[in-house]
């Protein structure tokens, strides 16, 4: 019979590898970098938010902290060469770093400032962490990159015309990258969440996980929850996924393929 140990190390995925994780404070970010950290990884976390970010790495086995503002390439840049100079390599480059804004319905009242502020850190963010993860990976020649998209991203009216703006703009890079990318061996892919109850989501859309269940979905007993996310970047960063590239992989139930509007199956809440 196998020890304990040697079963333990069978299922960590991702032993051995080194991955930035931007945003990975708090929210998703924070539940990638705990499960990635228990499956072998080194964790690198990248994060404005300090004081929440130094103790994340603290919990992790093999945890780092930098502090990176995703929309200045100095730091971002830095955070790599930080990262490869620390443990060697860049192994998984995870951009999910994200802001949202207030709802305003009616573009007229959107005000140019706010719209640049969240396009700034959703898409300008994981094109300087794309481009600076390739930059030591293509020399490498393997690598993955994942970035975290949205439902938002595939359908129109969930959230804010910025938001959704920046994560249909995000799913485009996904795929022209992963078509420049695969030729030096490098995988890269978006994870699409539907509603998950973060610091995010509670500031903006006022949910949180007693009433997250109220919200419509269409599948139902179940309801999303932060280790989901979690879970499915795990899939794409590891082994299993070795041959999925340019993919947005979409946890949602089904929502995404239901219109509304006209079913002959009709609809329960």
């Amino acid at each position: 019979m196998a020890s304990a140990s040697l079963v333990s190390a069978s299922v960590r995925r991702l032993e051995g590898k080194v991955a930035i994780i931007t945003g990975g404070a708090s929210g998703l970010g924070a539940a990638i970098a705990r499960l990635f950290s228990k499956h072998g990884a080194h964790v690198v976390i990248a994060d404005i938010q300090d004081e929440l970010g130094i103790s994340v790495a603290k919990e992790l086995e093999c945890g780092f902290y930098i502090h990176c503002d995703v929309t200045k390439e100095e730091d971002v840049e830095k955070c790599v060469n930080t990262t490869v100079s620390k443990y060697g390599k860049l192994d998984i480059m995870v951009n999910n770093c994200g802001i949202s804004d207030e709802v305003k319905t009616n573009i007229v009242d959107n005000n140019k400032s706010d719209f640049e502020r969240v396009i700034s850190v959703n898409l300008v963010g994981p094109f300087l962490g794309t481009k600076h993860a390739a930059r030591v990976m293509v020399p490498a020649k393997r690598g993955c990159i994942i970035n975290t998209a949205s439902v938002a991203g595939c359908i129109g009216g969930a959230v804010s015309h910025a938001y959704t703006s920046a994560k249909h703009a995000l799913v485009g890079l996904m795929k022209n990258t992963a078509v420049k990318l695969g030729q030096h061996g490098i995988r890269v892919n978006c994870v699409s969440p539907y509603l998950v109850a973060t610091p995010l989501t509670k500031k903006y859309l006022n949910i949180d996980e007693d009433h997250i269940g109220d919200i419509y979905s269409n599948l139902k007993g179940v309801h999303l929850v932060p280790n989901d996310v979690a879970q499915a970047a795990l899939f794409l960063a590891g082994d299993e996924s070795k041959y999925v590239s340019g993919h947005n992989l979409v946890l949602d139930g089904g929502y995404t393929v239901v219109n509304a509007g006209f079913s002959v199956f009709g609809h329960s809440h």
